[in-house]
């Protein structure tokens, strides 16, 4: 048994530490549309062909991008995502939980579980601050130019990354390892070690397996979109959460007060189950 608990937080990205999508922020005025006209091009290529909405977002990106001879090479997606908003004190939020961890003697790490793009992410002011970036890709031609989807994660593909972050795989292409059975006391980070952070519906399937199998999960909103509101009552009312906040991540915020509870929880839980042996 470990010595000390670690604790894995693992954040949806748009809506949950950033007030938008982060196309909004930059590239889809680079290609000279606004975000309403952008999202129903997308949409409209999902429903005319059937196909995922992850990669029709990702197909249209490319395409737009070409017709605005914009590269898009990883450098590129990174300079887009230097601009992406965030919500109010999501700048100081790792290091002011990463201390109260260390102060019970817990291990905080951070985890991306986002549909969005790796690459826009790996660019905000933040990307040095998770163990691992779990989200959309391109594959790059020998010129560095993004050339076809790499990874497509929608709402389903994102519940793989939380029996990679279980058993402390890393790797986006794993198949084998993720599968392979595991004593529960041999998981690096047991599932009620777990905190999930989502805005919304498609974030239902990861809050759901996190809740079920002991975790906690939070559905975060923006108090200013009453839209935004609704939908986080009603994944409390139908239990698919543990708890809601606002998106709010200060010190005197009601988020920070959940998850230093939620983790002193676990560091009692932890020296209980040492004390059972």
């Amino acid at each position: 048994m470990r010595k000390y608990p670690i604790v894995a937080l693992i954040y949806d990205f748009d809506g949950t530490l950033s007030p938008g999508n982060m196309q909004e922020f930059g590239f889809i005025q680079a290609i000279g549309k606004k975000p309403q006209e952008f999202w129903q091009e997308s949409d409209d290529i999902a429903v005319g062909q059937d196909a995922s909405n992850i990669l029709s977002y990702m197909k249209l990106m490319f395409d737009e991008a070409h017709k605005a001879g914009i590269k898009l090479r990883r450098d590129d997606f990174r300079r887009f995502g230097a601009s992406v908003e965030l919500f109010n004190g999501v700048r100081e939020w790792f290091s002011l939980v990463n201390e109260y961890g260390k102060s019970k003697g817990v291990r905080v790490e951070h985890y991306i579980n986002s549909s969005g793009l790796a690459e826009m992410i790996e660019g905000t002011e933040i990307a040095k601050e998770f163990k691992r970036i779990f989200a959309c890709s391109f594959i790059y031609n020998k010129d560095g130019e993004a050339e076809w989807p790499g990874v497509a994660v929608d709402y389903t593909a994102k519940t793989q990354f939380l029996f990679k972050i279980n058993k402390g795989i890393l790797s986006v292409r794993d198949n084998k390892k993720v599968n392979e059975s595991q004593m529960e006391e041999n998981k690096r980070i047991p599932f009620p070690h777990m905190i999930y952070f989502g805005d919304g519906e498609t974030d239902v399937p990861c809050m759901k397996i996190v809740k079920m199998f002991g975790g906690n999960s939070i559905a975060v909103y923006n108090p200013d979109i009453k839209r935004k509101v609704n939908v986080a009552r009603k994944l409390l009312r139908q239990q698919r959460v543990n708890f809601i906040t606002p998106a709010d991540y200060t010190k005197d915020s009601r988020t920070y007060q959940l998850v230093c509870a939620i983790i002193d929880k676990i560091r009692i839980d932890f020296e209980l189950l040492k004390l059972a042996k």
